[in-house]
């Protein structure tokens, strides 16, 4: 694999960069946080119909760009280092691959021109607790007529209170684990379906509980075969844990620079506090972690690449689930390490209102926990390993 950027990928970084830099400064950031939506809509249709972000791994033939995984990853982890208010991630890398990988032409036709376009925003709803394995899929669902009926809570759902599309996991009534788990392509405002926001500790990024109260589904809702959707939603899953391990690593970049801004900027004895070596020691420690995330992330992200393309190579596409728990484990805690270090850096002033580092140190935490912590990706990697062992 070569990690380097090629010169229209270098293009798509630098263009992220700058838009962002003005679009998502703090001010900006604080404002649409505190909004009801929970970003600026303006904005977002901006970066729909001027940017095309939406569109950048949607195939052509659904008005996107046919671009990879990569070029989405780079968006991200400029997207992390801003914090971006933005249902860009439950749209992009929760519910387009869903419907890359599960739905049927005509589903793709209905669902991905109007995403490429920016005119319909969309999330993931699997989780009916505290965790993110299959047994946590708790929502049922009911063979009626010629339909389908969904009833239970959805919780942890990224902009959920107000996407246009929810791609929704249920399972038959009786079943445990990885078995009868169906997806369904749901309209969010169907009858049967309420929305409640919830408050979070990171308000750069809202979440939403779901109700379901007999929900009828068509059966033309239904992503692939029912009672085989676990294979599918797992893969999903993963891919969400690569984009947000690149966004990690976005985040952590920023408190890193954000801290070694104060510290040459405050001054202590006659002199910056940058020039302190202890000082120094524990900033290299963080450009160490921003590193290993780097790397993890981007190689996860070309595995994911693999995955997403019909004509990747199956060998590497295999490699996808050890590579996407490295990657959350190995991001989640450098950008939690670089975020609190970031605070005690700032010294007392780190973690009020005022400065940012706070603001990274929340997502920091909120981001280390949604898909599992390292702990948990820790024993699916050990599980894997051992599970290959001859």
């Amino acid at each position: 694999m070569d990690f380097a950027f090629s010169d229209e990928q270098e293009m798509i970084r630098a263009s992220a960069e700058g838009f962002l830099a003005d679009v998502s400064d703090c001010a900006a950031v604080r404002v649409a946080m505190v909004s009801e939506p929970g970003y600026d809509p303006a904005l977002w249709q901006r970066l729909c119909s001027e940017m095309q972000w939406p569109a950048i791994h949607i195939p052509e033939a659904f008005g996107g760009l046919g671009l990879g995984f990569v070029e989405l990853s780079i968006l991200l982890e400029q997207m992390g280092r801003r914090l971006f208010c933005s249902p860009f991630f439950a749209t992009a890398c929760m519910a387009t691959p869903a419907l890359l990988l599960g739905a049927n032409a005509v589903q793709q036709h209905r669902w991905l021109p109007r995403i490429a376009a920016g005119n319909a925003t969309a999330t993931l709803a699997f989780t009916s607790g505290n965790g993110w394995a299959a047994e946590h899929v708790q929502v049922t669902v009911q063979a009626e007529g010629c339909g389908y009926v969904l009833d239970g809570t959805l919780t942890h759902v990224l902009d959920g209170h107000q996407a246009d599309l929810l791609i929704i996991a249920a399972r038959a009534p009786g079943s445990t684990g990885e078995v009868g788990i169906s997806l369904f392509a749901v309209e969010a405002t169907r009858p049967g379906i309420t929305r409640h926001m919830l408050p979070t500790m990171d308000q750069t990024r809202r979440q939403a509980r779901i109700e379901l109260d007999h929900l009828y589904l068509d059966a033309d809702c239904l992503l692939g075969n029912l009672g085989d959707g676990w294979p599918l939603l797992d893969q999903v899953l993963q891919l969400a844990c690569i984009a947000l391990a690149v966004e990690q690593t976005g985040g952590a970049q920023q408190a890193l620079e954000l801290s070694v801004a104060y510290m040459q900027e405050r001054q202590q004895f006659g002199r910056a506090i940058a020039s302190f070596q202890a000082l120094k020691h524990r900033a290299a420690d963080m450009m160490v972690q921003v590193e290993c995330a780097r790397s993890a992330s981007y190689y996860a992200a070309c595995v994911a690449q693999e995955v997403l393309d019909p004509h990747g190579d199956p060998q590497v596409a295999e490699q996808l689930p050890l590579a996407a728990a490295l990657a959350k484990a190995q991001c989640s805690e450098s950008f939690f390490h670089c975020a609190a270090e970031s605070i005690q850096l700032h010294g007392g002033v780190g973690f009020t209102w005022e400065y940012d580092p706070h603001l990274y140190f929340k997502r920091a935490r909120a981001s280390e926990s949604f898909l599992g912590l390292p702990a948990w990706h820790r024993e699916r990697i050990a599980m894997q390993i051992l599970g290959a062992q001859p």
